[in-house]
């Protein structure tokens, strides 16, 4: 039996290659929204990455100040921190690795709880379709 994956989103973890990036909204990928979010993934062959690289992005043009944009990518993060391994253990176990980014969506700031499960659900649901 496999180790429960720890609750923690080190450096290693965080999406900054370039060449995936764009290989990722370029296209061969897939998404789908859970208000106000929206998840980009797609699966890759990499040795060298670990199971999970994720991007958070929130555009300027949703929230123009900073603090709000930074409060916003810190409750993304924060979730993602506490619930990946709804899709890192499933793809851990199937030997697959893949990428993904949450793009945020709306105008308005929501709640930690509310964010929280929106990306419990994609998680799910990414899990699902990528194994």
């Amino acid at each position: 039996m496999t180790e429960p994956v720890k609750p923690t989103f080190p450096k290693a973890e965080h999406l900054t290659s370039l060449l995936l990036i764009d290989k990722l909204f370029a296209g061969g990928s897939k998404s789908f929204p859970a208000f106000p979010l929206r998840i980009v993934y797609m699966p890759v062959e990499a040795e060298d990455l670990p199971t999970v690289s994720v991007l958070v992005s929130v555009s300027k043009k949703r929230f123009k100040r900073a603090v709000k944009r930074n409060r916003v990518k810190r409750q993304i993060r924060e979730a993602y921190r506490k619930n990946k391994s709804l899709l890192a253990g499933p793809l851990e176990a199937a030997g697959k690795k893949g990428v993904i980014a949450f793009i945020w969506l709306d105008s308005k700031l929501h709640a930690s709880s509310e964010v929280e499960e929106k990306v419990k659900k994609l998680l799910q649901l990414t899990a699902e379709r990528m194994v």
